[in-house]
């Protein structure tokens, strides 16, 4: 395979996906719509992402919708990798239409095109999420292994924000997600990823295209999005801080991701375009260790040398997850990966490469003011 098209290749994850590959002797095609949520309204002046590649990718300027922009974009092409997708937990709660069309409808419309017309591809990869695993895997005392309902209004409204037991209700400590883990999405977001690997994995069997997915954990690194609002705390809480503003944050603050460095992310993602022995399987693809919200805030404050104040407001977002973090196993002994970035390793790069680039207004509140308006924050 020499040709590979990435929608959504303009992305943060596809901008450092297709730079790599094009190291590797890949030929790269991207098809992005250039999204003012990720991009800014002048892609050339506003999107270093976009800057960074469009001279050096056959760059097509359409959507994952468009039945004559796939055409055109698989044209020629030996392998798909599909990022594209809008990618806000929060923001999927109230525009479903939206993320449906563009997340499950682009996927519908691509493998329909895979069916129905004459092409070259041998085999496509999809992103799809942790998001996908909703509260995730934990154990019980007395029940074992379970996997805890989405948390209760009426306990987090009383502080109360810990995952139960779903069959006595009693506290349960935090296990690593495996790829064998319950499905139960607590967001739109989660329903359109499931869907998406879902109707990949399937209909590449039925064709015979080997297809691979990764649930990739949180993503982070320098050249992601400063200006965008709905994804990534690391990046929020970046721009309120060099803007002086305090961080508000979320339930009590120990709430828990595993945030994984975008060279990792990359380098998991060629190794399922590389090796036969990912063909039809799902990944996780982490850093294998849970970080709480109050330690980011904390690393960040004290990397930008900043004096703002963390203010733990109780408050919280329907849909949103208590914890969860990536067990490694099967990506590491089927495809060799280990992640190379460390948090403290991982948050210092963000941290130096953030310092470099103008501070961008900071719309969060906005988006809370929607989420507010809309009952999904309470």
């Amino acid at each position: 395979m020499e040709k590979i098209l990435i929608t959504g290749g303009a992305g943060f994850i596809g901008s450092n996906l297709a730079l790599k590959l094009l190291t590797k002797g890949y030929q790269v095609r991207v098809l992005d719509n250039l999204s003012n949520q990720i991009h800014g309204k002048n892609p050339e002046n506003t999107s270093p992402l976009f800057r960074s590649i469009k001279d050096k990718v056959d760059f097509i300027k359409g959507d994952v919708t468009s039945e004559i922009d796939l055409k055109t974009a698989i044209s020629g092409q030996d392998a798909i990798i599909h990022l594209a997708a809008e990618t806000g937990t929060g923001q999927s709660m109230y525009e479903m239409k939206k993320y449906c069309d563009v997340n499950i409808g682009g996927t519908s419309l691509l493998l329909d095109i895979l069916t129905n017309h004459k092409h070259s591809i041998k085999k496509i990869i999809v992103a799809s999420s942790r998001a996908i695993y909703g509260e995730g895997k934990y154990e019980c005392k007395l029940h074992g292994t379970v996997y805890p309902d989405a948390r209760k209004d009426k306990d987090m409204k009383r502080g109360d924000f810990d995952c139960k037991c779903p069959v006595c209700n009693e506290p349960v400590s935090l296990l690593a997600t495996s790829e064998d883990s319950k499905i139960q999405p607590t967001s739109i977001y989660g329903i359109t990823k499931q869907n998406q690997e879902q109707m990949v994995l399937m209909v590449g069997k039925s064709l015979g295209i080997p297809a691979v997915a990764f649930r990739y954990q949180n993503v982070y690194g320098p050249g992601q999005s400063l200006n965008n609002p709905y994804t990534g705390i690391l990046s929020i809480f970046s721009t309120q801080i060099r803007n002086g503003s305090n961080l508000n944050i979320f339930e009590d603050g120990k709430e828990s991701r595993d945030f994984v460095y975008i060279d990792d992310v990359v380098d998991a993602t060629i190794l399922g375009l590389e090796k036969d022995d990912a063909n039809y399987e799902v990944y996780n693809v982490g850093a294998d260790k849970p970080i709480d919200v109050i330690t980011v805030a904390k690393t960040l404050i004290k990397n930008y040398n900043s004096q703002v104040k963390v203010n733990i407001s109780g408050n919280f977002r329907i849909g949103d997850i208590r914890h969860n973090y990536a067990d490694l196993s099967k990506i590491s002994s089927k495809l060799n990966y280990l992640p190379k970035f460390s948090f403290d390793k991982g948050i210092t790069e963000f941290c130096n490469w953030v310092l470099k680039q103008e501070i961008q207004q900071d719309n969060y509140a906005s988006s809370i003011r929607e989420m507010k308006e809309k009952g999904l924050y309470k």
